[in-house]
């Protein structure tokens, strides 16, 4: 069987969060279950090298004003198809954003013009290889159903929403330019309030639905998730499915990371001591063997709780506890993790941006993970951390509900607790988890059968990948049926 994905990142290549960490690892993993996986990518200025392992090449003529082409490439063991159009690619800055951090003014015409790039193949195939089914991630591949049912095409179509906050909603005055049949403009087609939707499109044309875990998959359906699309995907429930998402066991895994300071695995966990004090020189930390460390890796947004972890930082901190922090987006947040860090010396330690190797000692170093998001539909860091034996904190929704078993009196007794969740999200919940936290971590031997529970969890890709597949060819072959 043979999938194209359409993505607009894709690890290790270009990556700005989950997505790309997915896309990246994905078709290695299917490869086991007879799947061979394409992955359609936008040439990015960061990935000009690839040209140099080019093994076809294909003129596509001119889009949305520019030359374009489809170049194939394998690379860390993943078969690419980069679409080389410069004059929507070729940029600085980054991939969605511009110099002031901005989206790019063009955004829709450079990401239909992946979906475009994306629909040839999949009618024409390339290099050889022609797709059975064609699976569109986030708004950015959006349109590539839509455009596919527009033509005319019967390939079956599925639709991955990584989050739903992003839909990708432009102006409908350029439905002509981006070849938007008119007649779709409407509330059972692209239409979203007036605006065009690539998501909503994606979603309306493809078959199955699915999205990164099945807690996140029923919350999509309620007011308070669904970010407006709660009763389109009500109307798809049987079509909608939540597959929990997992990490890259190669890339991370503490007995091999050259990232860290000192490998080690579940058996010697006393050499993640070394990590821990390698962590603590990094943010300039005081030492305290008595008090957990907590790291966050993170985009800086409300979304992700972190403006109560600030309000909750004087009760962590009185705790004797320490936190390193490692990210970047609101410019109020980014401020204020700045200024607790000198406000708290020695106790907090602040890095705004981003840093993959230094991400990978924090998940050594640290004792704790907090995630208190708000919402998250799977999340990766805690993962990350469960790998590598640092206690998953992390509120009680979507992926995180999914992953991580809650260190209750009951969990404790059957020897299955992995971490710690909490609700509600609000700054008791956080200040009662953070207490939660600190008093565990004081028992030693309760800390540590905690962390080799965590390192015992699944976190691979092989069920999940298996579950894909499963729904690929369930695809494949009620088309089939329908057709006898």
């Amino acid at each position: 069987m043979n999938v194209l994905l359409v993505a607009s990142e894709c690890a290790p290549f270009v990556k700005t969060g989950g997505l790309a960490d997915v896309v990246g690892a994905l078709p290695k993993t299917l490869i086991a279950t007879g799947v061979d996986c394409r992955v359609i990518l936008p040439l990015y200025r960061n990935l000009q090298g690839l040209r140099e392992l080019a093994t076809a090449e294909t003129d596509l003529g001119t889009l949305f004003g520019g030359p374009a082409r489809l170049i194939a490439v394998n690379a860390e063991g993943v078969s690419l198809i980069l679409l080389d159009a410069p004059e929507l690619f070729d940029r600085g800055a980054g991939i969605y954003l511009d110099e002031t951090g901005q989206d790019w003014p063009d955004n829709a015409q450079r990401y239909a013009a992946l979906c475009k790039a994306a629909v040839h193949v999949a009618q024409k195939g390339f290099d050889g290889w022609e797709p059975d089914l064609l699976h569109a991630h986030d708004w950015q591949a959006g349109l590539a159903p839509w455009y596919l049912r527009q033509a005319g095409s019967a390939l079956p179509c599925i639709m991955t929403i990584h989050n739903i906050a992003f839909q990708g909603l432009f102006p409908s005055e350029i439905a002509d330019e981006l070849s938007l049949d008119p007649s779709g403009f409407s509330p059972d087609g692209y239409e979203y309030y007036g605006k065009i939707s690539f998501l909503k499109a994606g979603i309306v044309a493809s078959e199955r639905i699915t999205t990164v875990s099945p807690t996140y998959a029923r919350e999509l359906m309620s007011e308070e998730f669904g970010m407006g699309f709660e009763g389109l995907l009500q109307s798809r429930k049987s079509d909608l499915v939540g597959i929990l998402n997992g990490i890259d066991l190669e890339a991370w895994d503490p007995q091999t990371d050259e990232a860290i300071a000192v490998n080690y695995n579940a058996r010697a966990l006393k050499r993640k001591a070394v990590n821990r004090d390698a962590l603590e020189k990094r943010f300039s930390l005081d030492a305290n063997q008595h008090a957990p460390l907590f790291c966050v890796i993170s985009r800086l947004t409300e979304q992700k709780g972190l403006d109560l972890l600030l309000a909750a930082l004087p009760v962590l901190v009185g705790r004797g506890a320490r936190l390193a922090l490692l990210g970047s987006g609101e410019k109020k947040l980014e401020d204020a993790f700045r200024q607790a860090a000198v406000a708290h010396a020695g106790a907090v330690g602040t890095i705004i941006g981003y840093d993959e190797k230094l991400s990978h000692l924090m998940q050594a170093g640290a004792d704790a993970i907090l995630v208190p998001s708000r919402f998250e539909p799977c999340g990766l860091t805690q993962l990350y951390g469960l790998r590598y034996g640092t206690v998953p904190v992390v509120s009680h929704t979507g992926g995180l509900a999914d992953t991580v078993i809650d260190a209750n009196d009951a969990a404790i007794r059957a020897g299955c607790a992995t971490g710690f969740q909490f609700a509600p999200v609000t700054l008791a919940g956080m200040v009662d988890v953070i207490d939660r936290v600190c008093d565990m971590f004081s028992d030693q031997k309760s800390w540590s059968a905690l962390m080799r529970n965590a390192m015992r969890h699944q976190v691979g890709w092989e069920t999940s990948a298996a579950a894909y597949s499963d729904l690929y060819r369930s695809v494949l072959n009620g088309l089939e049926e329908g057709a006898e």
